[in-house]
């Protein structure tokens, strides 16, 4: 059973910076895609980032492109969500989750797709 275990989350301000950590229990060589996903009590889970550590091809929903930036660390089995220019809507409980795709292509760890395992998740609160 894969585990994922989060932490990082916390309290800023309008326009401050958090990084997110996510250890994964089994490295990449079985879950090729691991994903962050956002989730508040007023909308649906968002997947807002993936990576395919593959190859390292990354992609972000439209509401974070170019403040969010996830990353992997395959000698940590870690996967990371650095959060920038942090805005209230970004306020919610953050998720990292993994899936091992059937077909190792990049397009395939769209969060569109079912992802297996999840971890607890890390509250990100912004304040105004």
């Amino acid at each position: 059973q894969v585990q994922l275990l989060e932490s990082g989350g916390g309290s800023v301000q309008t326009g401050g910076s958090l990084r997110l950590s996510c250890v994964v229990s089994e490295g990449s060589e079985t879950n090729y895609c691991l994903a962050w996903f956002h989730l508040t009590p007023d909308t649906d889970r968002e997947g807002v980032a993936t990576i395919f550590t593959r190859d390292s091809t990354t992609d972000y929903a439209d509401s974070v492109q170019g403040r969010f930036t996830i990353s992997h660390d395959s000698a940590k089995n870690t996967v990371y969500l650095q959060m920038n220019n942090l805005q209230p809507e970004d306020t919610g409980t953050y998720y990292c989750a993994a899936r091992n795709p059937a077909v190792l292509r990049p397009e395939y760890c769209s969060p569109n797709y079912v992802y297996h395992y999840w971890g607890q998740g890390t509250q990100v609160t912004v304040s105004s």
